[in-house]
């Protein structure tokens, strides 16, 4: 279905995620709005409102196969590696979606890894993975700056471009990666969503990207992150423990009126859904999730 773009702020109409907040669901094609729908960001009109070019075509909802040069590796911390990638030909994706590497198909070692790039970042695509023991990810490690691998993108729907005024972005560990992406994009497109980070570590050390999001903290009002360590050292004076109901009380007290996006390990992604459903009560349709499993 094609999306529509507010001509006053730039927010986007997605009408697949619709806008459950306001009686909106899922699947409500832009013409199917009331006379009165009004941007839920700047309140313009909906006659304020154009076709996004490029949406609604079923050839952009395929994923692309496009051969890639690795054009930097960057080490985020001991354990984190990005790998930024050039295409000759770059298809336009949005924050939080994914793409697939293929290292050796014929070997089976293709893996999914989100896109921690933004869309406004030009130039190159960057992927973010976690170095462990496996086969693709010990390669992956060996990887240098000129050498090429496939892949296909974009895919996955856990995106964000702005739909909502306030989110709540929960992760713990590698799982910031899509976060990152989004975080990234609403701080360059100037977004007036109210954005609140929580983000979940073991030690300071494992904590990828700290520099960055407290740059775009500073760069942004909008956007306040909280650091969660579960194994502090005796100089931390952030937050100690892990992401839990208590937390969110205290950190997002507002959490009834935002959507939230969670992404980290499948077991701290379920037990978060049931902290929200559960404890805190909120909706089933305020929470979006994505689970990392580790390879």
């Amino acid at each position: 279905m094609k999306k529509f773009e507010c001509a006053v702020c730039g927010f986007v109409y997605d009408p697949e995620k619709g806008l459950p907040d306001q009686g909106i669901p899922p699947g409500t094609p832009f013409d199917d709005l009331p006379p009165d729908f009004c941007c839920p960001l700047c309140g313009a009109a909906k006659s304020n409102f154009s076709p996004l070019a490029g949406s609604g075509s079923s050839e952009s909802d395929q994923p692309a196969q496009v051969e890639a040069v690795v054009q930097q590796v960057i080490a985020r911390t001991p354990s984190i590696k990005s790998f930024r990638l050039t295409t000759a030909h770059q298809v336009g994706f949005k924050p939080g979606q994914y793409l697939s590497l293929s290292l050796n198909p014929e070997a089976g070692l293709t893996r999914c890894l989100t896109i921690s790039s933004s869309p406004s970042e030009a130039g190159y695509l960057e992927v973010t993975k976690r170095i462990t023991q496996s086969r693709f990810s010990r390669l992956l490690n060996w990887i240098e700056p000129g050498q090429r691998v496939s892949i296909a993108y974009p895919m996955g729907k856990f995106t964000f471009e702005g739909e909502f005024p306030k989110i709540a972005l929960l992760s713990g560990g590698i799982g910031i990666t899509p976060l990152r992406s989004i975080c990234r994009y609403a701080v360059d497109k100037k977004l007036n969503t109210d954005i609140c980070l929580l983000y979940g570590n073991r030690s300071l050390e494992e904590v990828a990207f700290k520099s960055e999001f407290d740059a775009l903290s500073q760069m942004n009002t909008h956007l306040k992150v909280v650091y969660c360590l579960s194994r502090a050292d005796e100089h931390w004076t952030g937050r100690r423990g892990h992401l839990d109901a208590a937390l969110i009380r205290e950190e997002v007290p507002d959490y009834r009126e935002r959507q939230f996006y969670l992404c980290g390990p499948p077991q701290m992604v379920s037990a978060l859904t049931e902290v929200l459903r559960n404890e805190l009560q909120c909706s089933e349709s305020q929470v979006t999730t994505e689970g990392f499993t580790g390879y």
